[in-house]
């Protein structure tokens, strides 16, 4: 009670809010869908848009089914009766198609306006929507609207819903910019009486039974070809005294002869007696125009602005598109140079051996599936240590089972359960050796590894060395997917950091720190889920490297299901980004401390929040591509995105000394282990904005790890001689069991409180194993243990590494 009472009193005092994490769920596939629906629309209306001219010559075909009084009568033509009529004499309609368009059409409005006549103007919906101001011009000036499809599709080749649509979309957006709906239409393509076609019939007579006016033409300019003014003029002017219905063009490219044309035409017939009018007045249409109702007009100003609203979404879209391309191309120069480069760097000695011995710290909550192994492998090791669990309250008895083992050299540390940070410190306090190594209790290390990680304290600037943590249980094709992660992400992005010296983890299940650095810093900090990231930079800050060291070799589980990698992923992405506004501070710090500010916390946010968070343009933007956009440029520039990869990674297998064999995945992990990654980041994100408590998760424990065995030729290293001093554990730190291990992508120590204690599995220690040749070094065990599908490879020259 009093433990829950103190939680909840830092939990007010640090401003925490238990905001249910669904609410985030809500506001992501708010957004997804939201997403989704402006690509859809803004595919609809950019990628299935016809932009061939108006009039264009086509393919012939039968006319059979188009009555004798339509393919001989007026160009105005009711589809539903087969009724035509035509202009009266002497009176010419001047009729512009394709718009509105910013350039064109406000010129030949002004010309038609120099010259007082009005016109009537059939417009494209997308188009309206993209320039509603001149829609509203036309209709102020005088002139008359129309429509001509809202994609300017062709209706005869369209399905009959699509046809529905077209002309309803095309009505909805000239009511939302002007406030008035129009029954004359022009089909895209349409020509004169006599060209109609069977299938533009079909679309004739579909549109009559809708309401629609069908406007045909008796004179095509053929502006759309570019053929002159003189021609366009020629090709314009009436002969006879029939009243004329003239195809002319305000969009569709450029149209300066159109607007030369127009202003020698106009005066012309003018001249010659001819009366300009709108199609509506030629055939006496009475009320051609009405007000939209206002809830029409309303639903046509929506669709107005969601149209706008997804150009604007695929503009943002593209450059995101372009800034993750680039940030991915920056990390796979910077990671590739900077490992070449770490690979002759750390080919020099750090100085002399570091012979001196080392205190391993094992924190351990219900680890008794694999603790054996792991106390084990540390007492393999060819470096002299002294082994101390602090069980930090198990229920499994992790405790009683290394007191069974009776092990020289192994302490036993109990406390209730405070957290791993409290775990650790009283680690430290129970220490006595200058040199520190921590590592996590489903962990298991190489028998040189103890010795290879302290060989960078030969330099005194060194505080703190992060070692390279593999994945064991890498059988399946989820754990093969976390062992490229961890060799081709982490370890590449290790040699990066510990190159740039802004090294921002060093992982809970590998990692050696000095005492005297952990104790400037005044030990382990619970105030992050990321405790070991919170650690390394706090260490930075206070002006000590720490340094990356890929021949000290540990063996750590891996999550075996999406469930249990999502909240382990999660935890450490959400830990993470506490650490980083922890320490943010460190941007505007010098010396060491600045670099892991400029170069750390800057290259995390980019590469590990940001990038991460744009990568699913990338995804989203192909699907986009593969429906409206060329399918097979798409494909071939995903191909080569995912080459990229694989040849980031055959270098990343071959600086392991890791067997490519596991790559083969990588096209599969694309789809499914790269999404779970960036919903990971983004429910992170999320959660850290509000303001949520991100609660603790137990991972299980798969049992998956084997005791290691040293060569026959070498002696067991014996115990580290302890202080002969009383030791008490000291007091827990006030850290609660909502607190615990990880940080970094490699801590294995995963969600060891507040979850389900691991059932006990009857541990029988038995006598120590004898000791084997290393070239087997993880046998399998009486208890059933597993050998790692792939053990520690070694280097041909002898040395690791």
């Amino acid at each position: 009670m009093a433990t829950t009472t103190r939680r909840r009193a830092r939990d007010r005092h640090s401003g925490v809010r238990d905001v249910p994490v669904r609410a985030h769920w809500i506001l992501l596939t708010t957004l997804v869908l939201t997403l989704s629906a402006a690509l859809l629309l803004q595919g609809y209306t950019q990628h299935l848009f016809d932009r061939t001219p108006d009039a264009a010559p086509r393919e012939p075909a039968t006319a059979a089914s188009v009555p004798a009084a339509v393919g001989s009568g007026g160009p105005v033509v009711e589809g539903a009766s087969a009724r035509t009529t035509a202009p009266a004499a002497r009176t010419v309609s001047l009729t512009f198609d394709d718009g509105p368009d910013p350039v064109w059409t406000p010129k030949v409005l002004d010309v038609l306006r120099r010259h007082g006549v009005h016109a009537t103007f059939f417009t494209v919906g997308t188009r309206v929507a993209e320039h509603p101001g001149l829609a509203r011009r036309i209709v102020a000036e005088g002139h008359q609207i129309g429509l001509h499809g809202f994609t300017h599709t062709d209706l005869g080749a369209a399905s009959p819903w699509r046809r529905t649509l077209e002309l309803r979309q095309n009505q909805l957006v000239v009511a939302g910019a002007t406030g008035i709906t129009t029954p004359l239409l022009r089909p895209p393509y349409s020509a004169s009486n006599r060209a109609l076609t069977d299938a533009d019939w079909d679309a004739v007579a579909q549109a009559g039974h809708e309401g629609y006016l069908t406007v045909l033409t008796t004179r095509d300019s053929q502006d759309w070809r570019r053929p002159g003014v003189d021609r366009i003029v020629s090709n314009a002017t009436p002969s006879g005294r029939a009243g004329q219905i003239v195809l002319l063009h305000d969009a569709g490219g450029d149209r300066a002869q159109t607007v030369a044309a127009l202003d020698l035409l106009v005066p012309r017939l003018q001249k010659a007696g001819w009366r300009f009018t709108t199609v509506g007045e030629a055939v006496s249409l009475p009320r051609a125009e009405r007000p939209a109702t206002t809830a029409y007009a309303w639903q046509g100003s929506a669709l107005i602005a969601a149209l706008r609203t997804s150009d604007r979404v695929l503009e943002g879209l593209s450059w995101l598109l372009w800034a993750a391309g680039a940030i991915s191309a920056l990390r796979a120069v910077a990671v590739f140079v900077a490992a070449r480069r770490h690979r002759r760097v750390r080919r020099k000695p750090w100085g002399p051996p570091v012979t001196e011995p080392v205190s391993v710290i094992v924190p351990a909550y219900n680890e008794s599936a694999g603790i054996e192994a792991a106390v084990r492998s540390l007492l393999a090791s060819d470096h002299p240590v002294e082994v101390i669990v602090v069980d930090d309250g198990s229920t499994d008895g992790t405790a009683d089972v290394v007191e069974a083992l009776r092990l020289p050299g192994v302490r036993v540390v109990r406390q209730e359960n405070a957290g791993k940070p409290a775990a650790l410190n009283t680690g430290i306090a129970a220490a006595s050796c200058d040199l520190l190594v921590m590592v996590d209790g489903d962990t298991v290390f190489e028998p040189d590894a103890v010795r290879m990680i302290v060989q960078p304290f030969a330099d005194p600037r060194v505080g703190a060395v992060s070692g390279n943590a593999k994945v064991v249980n890498r059988g399946g094709l989820l754990g093969r997917w976390q062992h490229i992660e961890y060799v081709v992400g982490f370890n590449l992005d290790r040699r990066l950091f510990d190159l740039a010296e802004c090294m921002p983890t060093v992982p809970g299940a590998v990692g050696a720190f000095r005492r005297d650095a952990l104790r400037r810093v005044g030990g382990v900090s619970g105030l992050t889920l990321a405790e070991d990231t919170d650690l390394t930079m706090a260490l930075c800050r206070d002006g000590w490297r720490v340094v990356y060291e890929e021949r000290a070799r540990a063996w750590t589980e891996a999550p075996a299901s999406l469930g249990a990698l999502w909240r382990q992923r999660y935890r450490w992405c959400y830990g993470t980004l506490q650490a980083m506004w922890k320490h943010r501070g460190a941007l505007v710090q010098r010396g060491q401390a600045g670099k892991l500010g400029r170069r750390g916390l800057v290259y995390l946010l980019m590469f590990q929040v940001l990038l991460p968070l744009l990568a699913p343009v990338v995804d989203v933007f192909a699907v986009y591509g593969l429906v409206f956009l060329d399918p097979v440029r798409i494909v071939g520039l995903w191909t080569a995105f995912l080459m990229l990869q694989v040849l980031m990674g055959l270098y990343a297998f071959r600086l392991d000394g890791e067997r490519p064999g596991p790559l083969w995945s990588l096209p599969l992990q694309q789809f499914v282990y790269r999404q779970l990654m960036y919903l990971v980041v983004i429910q992170s994100v999320f959660t850290a904005i509000a303001g949520s408590r991100l609660r603790w998760q137990r991972m299980e424990r798969y049992g998956s790890l084997a005791v290691p065995v040293a060569a026959p030729a070498e002696a067991p290293p014996g115990p580290v001689p302890v202080a002969a001093h009383a030791y008490e554990a000291p007091p827990a730190h006030g850290y609660g069991p909502g607190y615990g291990a990880q940080g970094s992508p490699e801590a294995g120590f995963d969600g060891v409180y507040g979850g389900q204690p691991a059932p006990r599995h009857g541990y029988d220690p038995g006598p120590s194993p004898a000791y084997r040749p290393r070239e087997a070094p993880y046998p399998a065990t009486p208890r059933g243990h597993v050998r790692p599908s792939e053990g520690p490879v070694r280097d041909r020259r002898g040395e690791r590494g």
